[in-house]
């Protein structure tokens, strides 16, 4: 019965971890066309590691192009550390005039709000 009980315990702290997600809603200026990289980033202060992005909503996949509606858009990346307390998002891409936001602090809720 106790291996059981530790079984689930460790699954359930899996699967939190797991489902963890950081959101960063982005507004674009006065850009005509915007599209972001699947080689876009937020990095951790520290540790260097990389949440990778998981999808996006109301902005196209490089190679395409979304035109610029003054709505922005939402960029949804994997959890960050727990340990982490300062992060930049970075789009590491093979040209210039990628996005890019540096030190931008922690929060509880782990949603954001930035301007490129």
């Amino acid at each position: 019965m106790v291996e059981t009980a530790e079984k689930v315990e460790i699954e359930v702290k899996t699967l939190q971890s797991e489902e963890r997600q950081t959101i960063v809603h982005c507004s674009c200026g006065e850009d005509y066309a915007y599209r972001v990289w699947p080689s876009t980033f937020l990095i951790e202060h520290g540790t260097g590691r990389r949440a990778k992005l998981i999808t996006a909503y109301n902005i196209s996949f490089a190679p395409q192009w979304t035109i610029n509606d003054g709505r922005g858009f939402t960029l949804i990346f994997e959890g960050l550390s727990k340990g982490c307390s300062k992060f930049d998002l970075k789009e590491i891409i093979p040209q210039d005039g990628g996005f890019e936001v540096l030190g931008i602090p922690r929060n509880k809720m782990d949603v954001y709000n930035v301007n490129f």
